[in-house]
């Protein structure tokens, strides 16, 4: 796998996985500096083996790097949240 990609033009958070011309993506929302993550999709051939997890940690350190917060409306998100609390200081739950 590689490294987690912001695609802004297309505002989703990509992922390419190798040996293939398949991506995993975040969309999300842009509201001012805070994100609002809205769906993921994982190519189905490719559920179960990890690449939805290393998409999200992706997009958290990406944010965390930035330092802009995410609003968590895609319920894949939130589960990898609910499971990774370590990365309370990106999502914002006031908005929940």
């Amino acid at each position: 796998m590689s490294t987690v990609d912001d695609n802004p033009a297309e505002r989703r958070f990509e992922l390419a996985i190798e040996g293939s011309q398949d991506i995993a993506a975040a969309y999300y929302r842009l509201e001012g500096e805070r994100l609002t993550l809205t769906h993921t999709i994982v190519p189905e051939r490719y559920s179960g083996q990890g690449v939805g997890s290393k998409l999200a940690r992706g997009v958290f350190e990406l944010l965390r790097a930035s330092g802009r917060k995410a609003v968590l409306r895609c319920p894949f998100m939130a589960a990898y949240y609910a499971r990774h609390p370590d990365y309370e200081d990106v999502v914002d739950t006031s908005a929940e």
